[in-house]
């Protein structure tokens, strides 16, 4: 825990709510897809990430595996479904959720992992170096300034995120392993922007910029400047909001599968992207796993109307387009309107 304490808490962040509220979601369900923050510098994207990880639940892994496989499960590599074969007893180990992250510069290789075709012709035996995707599984995969990397690597690792899979095929050889992992972009629009098709797979999408109002700048200063003084004691001073945090993130990750969507509302969320015509269905199936791991968090029993205009913003920023001539839409009022002639 020594080495955590050298990272910024979550809780001590000044604003930002839709940011951390991204965050949060994405991790009680991961299979929403991924949070796009899109933001100038300086307004604590990257720290939040960082952040975020000493919240989350301690994992078990198999001593020894690459892929960082859970004991028990469905998702285990094929090293460790062979040792099971065996009647092998898989060792187990406890370590804390971290954040991967992947370098702007990494090739295809480093990022899916390499077949050593050689020793594969010469010996039969299938030798693959693992990369990222690897790495990251069921840990935080965190990808600075996404807009930059290559389109197909970004592909690549929304294919990977949706499916939780990782393949790797060279020459008829071909390689799996699991690939579960939170994935997080951040970008600065001034810089470029991710092509529609890629925008659309990211699962929520929130806008930072710097905050406006006089004593939240202050404070955000204030407490930087005690945290660089003193990593430790800081992180003493807000232990009690991060425990009570990790809690309500336990609870929530526990209690997701319970959570219950009545017709209504799925029908209220097809509406809702109906009228801001939405293209696809993506949006409708992220937004009911979105207010499910909102209401989860809240400890609600169902999922309402409200839960799903908190989260609506987030699923439509990066989906909702004016067409030629029209004026941008207002995402958050739109919401409002629609869900409340339901």
């Amino acid at each position: 825990m020594a080495e955590l304490r050298t990272v910024y808490p979550f809780t001590a962040l000044v604003g930002q709510g839709q940011m951390r509220l991204a965050l949060e979601l994405n991790a009680v369900n991961p299979s929403i897809g991924g949070v796009l923050i899109r933001g100038e510098k300086g307004t604590a994207k990257s720290t939040a990430v960082r952040a975020l990880a000493r919240l989350l639940p301690e994992l078990e892994t198999v001593v020894g595996c690459h892929f960082g496989c859970a004991p028990r499960g469905d998702a285990i590599c094929s090293d460790c479904q062979a040792k099971l074969a065996a009647g092998e007893e898989l060792k187990v180990t406890r370590r804390q959720m971290r954040v991967v992250e992947l370098p702007i510069n990494a090739s295809e290789d480093r990022v899916v992992g390499s077949i050593d075709l050689e020793a594969a012709i010469h010996s039969g035996q299938r030798r693959f170096e693992p990369g990222v995707l690897a790495e990251a599984n069921r840990q935080i995969l965190y990808v600075d300034e996404v807009n930059l990397l290559d389109d197909h690597i970004v592909d690549v690792l929304l294919d990977a995120a949706a499916m939780g899979v990782n393949v790797v095929e060279r020459e008829g050889i071909s390689v799996w392993h699991p690939s579960r992992f939170i994935l997080v972009g951040t970008m600065n629009p001034e810089e470029g922007d991710l092509r529609p098709q890629l925008l659309d797979r990211f699962g929520l999408c929130v806008d930072v910029s710097g905050i406006a109002n006089i004593a939240d700048r202050v404070e955000i200063v204030q407490r930087r400047e005690r945290f660089e003084d003193g990593p430790e004691a800081f992180a003493v001073e807000w232990e009690e909001e991060e425990t009570k945090e990790r809690d309500r993130i336990d609870r929530a990750i526990e209690v997701l599968p319970k959570i219950e969507t009545s017709r209504q509302v799925l029908e209220a969320i097809a509406r809702l992207a109906i009228e801001l015509e939405v293209d696809g269905h993506r949006a409708d199936l992220v937004a009911r796993k979105a207010a499910q791991a909102y209401a989860a968090l809240e400890a609600l029993p169902q999922v309402g109307l409200a839960e799903v205009a908190a989260v609506a913003p987030m699923v439509l920023a990066h989906r909702v387009h004016a067409r030629p001539g029209q004026r941008p839409h207002d995402i958050a009022g739109s919401t409002r309107r629609i869900l409340g002639e339901v």
